[in-house]
């Protein structure tokens, strides 16, 4: 299966979900996919067999994804502080991949009948729903 971890600005959630899919799906092929370099290398950093940077690549990777995991912000153009462009933001939400997507309300995206909960129990729930879809389809 494609998984792809999309992430901005510092890279530090992307890196914590890559570190836990490595961990979790060490088989598992995982590429990183930045909204710019640092998140990108951040990335890399922690483990993911591959990376690309820019509205490009991460349009283009969207149509060929199974799992893309990232912020919610991911469906909402200029979140992120505007890295998140519009483009982006309509390749994620039109991909056929499921989406494992994390609440973080910085982006001003709230869900209803989501409680509070820390970066790491949000990354955990992520993982295990990424590793239920990947053994479901492989």
């Amino acid at each position: 299966m494609r998984l792809l971890v999309i992430d901005g600005q510092g890279g530090g959630v992307g890196k914590s979900l890559v570190q836990a899919l490595k961990a979790a799906l060490p088989r598992q092929e995982v590429l990183a996919l930045g909204a710019n370099a640092a998140a990108t290398a951040a990335m890399l950093k922690a483990g993911a067999d591959m990376g690309a940077t820019g509205e490009s690549a991460i349009c283009y990777q969207c149509r060929k994804a199974d799992i893309i995991l990232g912020v919610m912000g991911l469906l909402q153009a200029h979140s992120m502080l505007g890295e998140i462009s519009p483009a982006m933001a309509a390749a994620v939400s039109a991909s056929p991949a499921e989406k494992v997507l994390l609440p973080m309300e910085r982006c001003g995206l709230h869900v209803g009948g989501v409680g509070k909960q820390t970066l790491e129990q949000a990354i955990q729930g992520a993982v295990a729903k990424a590793r239920e879809l990947v053994e479901a389809g492989g």
